[in-house]
């Protein structure tokens, strides 16, 4: 009895030491306090335009909708011709919608066509890796069916930074660099490199960067809803209206006309036939605590399945970033994300993802069950989910062949056409291969003391992008995270009609039935694992937003890469340059090769909901330039 109870006063004092420093830690950037709203997002002159609808009067989807229209114009990393992705919270409804507005792939966008020219994945740039554009259509479905503004308030900030705006270093550093690449597609070097033929041909920090085209577009949107309007039409119809012009009017036949001389494949019959969905999100509990993801066409049940096989595990006891607790997450992220390589895709094409079996307890225990807990499983393969929802797995033969990673003689055509991937070295640099899991998205938050509260993870048509004809609009990228054969994952193979599995992501969880967190992040494969540490940091440490949004995380990449030669590392762990000699060493012999970075959460955005004052909490990282204004 003595030495248990001496045991248990060692871990309590082991877990203090590990928590009291991050809770007494003063923040890199103050918390956002507000009575009223809160909008935040990528760039401060975006959260702006975000505040803006508020002073109008405006709600939370209202300036949700500014704010995404300012960072699609920015060129922050993305463009109009991506897609959007949200979660809402209806005040009057009192539960959670989903918004679907993920392009998807083409009419002629087939395995046989990217296979006879020697792809194993669709490109990573240009014409052939575009899906529809989707953002436009999420916007405006947003802001008809629970907004209350008009398209013309709601735009009026994205039109004057069109018109032109001061642009930060961060993209037209970015810029530069991709110039090379931008200058291979017709229209993309009119709109980035306003100094062609000069040593430095994209613009300055703080030069005025102006998009003509893409204003013109943006104002026809508005002249669209100004004449429904004239017309006796209602505010919905009236941005509808906008709507139509945009995916069936002159627009969209530049859009089209601008793609296929590209070479691409989008023609007008796609643009006319895709739609926005409203859905029901996925959820599970943690501790009882309803947490909100959308449907499996994007990763983030990944996070409802890791909060599943947690929930088996005292992570309070083992500390935070213990090497006990950093090996539990490491693990259960690892058998997450092997199910979403498998098992995740479009459930609006057959056959029917196993979502039942994927999210249930008893499947979390079982896979929670097989951890070994003394080194990593490198060869951490999917689960089978089907017996969990009473049915037979109708790809188990994919699935026992099935390999962490891809073996290099059958990785010889990557997204990069006729790029060989060597046996004897990684096919991409650490550089490269930790961009592609940081950069390509932004995220936006947004509440109101009327109760609305808005996630949004938008992405696609980041720089280098291709511009399409003279609409001014950045195509997506995003059917580079199909596959073409179904051994690479067979609910993600690319099919006309399709979307892509994506890495996009929003988060809101609700306490007894009310907003608790919302909360998202940028950087592909990395957003599921940030965004699970940032919640376990508030629920399981006693973090403040601020506080959770900028401790250290870790990041796997075990998993298959979203983009690009869709690689593996097993064993790779991205850890904080903080990290303790001690942590470091018990890592390194539990099997793990490390990394280490200043800043590892990523830039998470949050709002906590403060129910005992009546308050909220917002958060923006430091990792980026992430900014919030509240009220």
């Amino acid at each position: 009895m003595t030495v248990s109870r001496s045991r248990v006063c060692f871990l309590v004092g082991a877990l203090c030491c590990s928590i009291a420093p991050l809770q007494a830690q003063r923040t890199a950037k103050p918390p956002l306090h507000a009575k009223h709203w809160i909008a935040i997002t990528g760039k401060p002159l975006a959260a702006t335009a975000g505040a803006l609808m508020f002073a109008r009067g405006g709600n939370a989807v209202d300036a949700s909708c500014a704010m995404l229209g300012a960072v699609t114009t920015m060129w922050d990393v993305l463009s109009w011709g991506g897609e959007t992705q949200a979660l809402i919270y209806h005040p009057g409804l009192k539960k959670v919608l989903g918004i679907n507005a993920l392009g998807v792939a083409p009419a002629g966008a087939t395995t046989e066509f990217y296979r006879s020219r020697g792809y194993r994945y669709p490109p990573e740039y240009g014409a052939l890796a575009a899906v529809t554009p989707g953002t436009p259509g999420g916007l405006m479905t947003m802001l008809a069916e629970f907004g209350t503004l008009s398209l013309a308030e709601v735009l009026g900030p994205a039109i004057q930074l069109a018109d032109g705006y001061p642009i930060e270093a961060q993209t037209a550093d970015a810029i530069e660099r991709e110039k090379d690449r931008i200058k291979r597609w017709r229209y993309s070097p009119g709109v980035y490199l306003p100094h062609l033929g000069r040593p430095r041909e994209a613009p300055e920090a703080g030069e005025v960067f102006v998009q003509r085209d893409l204003a013109g577009t943006l104002r026809r949107l508005v002249a669209a809803e100004r004449a429904a309007l004239a017309a006796g039409r209602s505010r919905k119809q009236a941005i509808y209206a906008a709507y139509e012009r945009f995916y069936k009017g002159d627009i969209a036949r530049e859009l089209v006309r601008g793609v296929q001389e590209e070479g691409g494949l989008i023609t007008l019959r796609d643009l006319a036939r895709w739609k926005v969905r409203v859905e029901q999100p996925l959820s599970t509990t943690y501790k009882g605590i309803a947490v909100f993801k959308l449907p499996i066409w994007q990763q983030g049940p990944v996070m409802l399945q890791a909060l599943n096989i947690l929930e088996n595990a005292d992570l309070k006891r083992m500390g935070y970033n213990t090497p006990e607790y950093i090996h539990a997450l490491y693990q259960a992220m690892n058998l997450a994300y092997a199910d979403r390589d498998f098992y995740y895709g479009d459930p609006y094409f057959p056959p029917a993802e196993p979502v039942r079996g994927l999210l249930s307890k008893e499947y979390a225990k079982a896979r929670f069950a097989g951890i070994d807990w003394t080194r990593n499983d490198s060869t951490v393969k999917p689960g089978d989910p089907y017996p969990y929802q009473g049915g037979a797995n109708p790809f188990s033969d994919l699935l026992a062949r099935w390999s962490v990673v891809p073996a290099p003689d059958s990785m010889e055509k990557s997204g990069q056409q006729d790029r060989r991937t060597s046996s004897l070295a990684p096919a991409l640099s650490d550089s490269a291969f930790h961009a592609q899991f940081s950069a390509g998205t932004t995220s936006i938050q947004a509440a109101d003391s009327a109760g609305w509260v808005v996630s949004i993870t938008p992405s696609g048509g980041w720089v280098p992008a291709m511009i399409a004809g003279r609409t001014g609009i950045g195509l997506s990228q995003r059917a580079q995270s199909f596959v073409t054969r179904p051994e690479d994952g067979p609910y993600n193979v690319i099919e006309p009609g399709k979307r892509p599995r994506v890495t996009l992501t929003p988060t809101l969880a609700l306490k007894e039935g009310l907003p608790f967190l919302s909360f998202a992040v940028q950087g592909g494969d990395g957003q599921d694992q940030n965004l699970l540490q940032f919640f376990l940091d508030v629920v399981e440490f006693g973090m403040t937003p601020q506080q959770a949004a900028e401790a250290p995380n870790i990041n796997s990449e075990q998993m298959r890469s979203s983009f690009g030669a869709h690689e593996s590392r097993p064993g790779r762990l991205l850890v904080a340059s903080s990290t303790p000699d001690s942590v470091r060493s018990r890592l390194e012999g539990m099997g793990y090769t490390l990394e280490f970075g200043e800043r590892t959460s990523g830039p998470i955005n949050a709002i906590l909901f403060d129910r005992s004052h009546g308050t909220m909490w917002g958060a923006s990282s430091d990792y980026g330039e992430d900014h919030g204004v509240a009220w």
